[in-house]
């Protein structure tokens, strides 16, 4: 059982910062448009990853896939601008709104929500969305 007392007292209501990284060292990050508010993207930083977004004010994210750290918009110069950063509750997840060049997801998309989920006779079913390109993807990832 969880007390407001002791480490998570301070982790829940005080100023410390103490990132809760998971067993993969990694936190979630959800990165928001400052302007309009749109979920961009979700993505994971590890603790170096953190650091340089802090200390850069660029967005930086550590790859599951590629298992590398890499800097938003590296390749296709959409970058990402850090306006705030927040933690949650208990510093196990991020929340950036930044201010986004171009599209947020490699896909071409200005978010990487593009598709909804309708519920349909025989189940679940992905409709697009605010799903216009920005860019090819296979001209700018080559």
């Amino acid at each position: 059982m969880t007390t407001q007392s002791g480490h998570n007292a301070e982790l829940e209501e005080g100023l410390l910062f103490a990132p809760r990284f998971d067993v993969s060292g990694l936190v979630t990050c959800v990165a928001t448009d400052a302007r309009s508010g749109d979920v961009l993207m979700v993505a994971h930083m590890n603790d170096e990853a953190l650091r340089r977004t802090i200390e850069t004010g660029d967005a930086w994210y550590y790859s599951r896939s590629r298992k590398k750290l890499w800097r938003k918009g590296e390749t296709s110069g959409h970058v990402q601008r850090v306006v705030e950063m927040r933690m949650d509750c208990d510093q196990d997840a991020v929340w950036i709104r930044v201010e986004q060049s171009g599209a947020a997801c490699h896909t071409g998309r200005h978010s990487c929500f593009y598709r909804a989920v309708k519920n349909e006779k025989g189940g679940a079913k992905l409709v697009f969305v605010d799903a216009d390109k920005a860019f090819d993807p296979g001209q700018v990832y080559k």
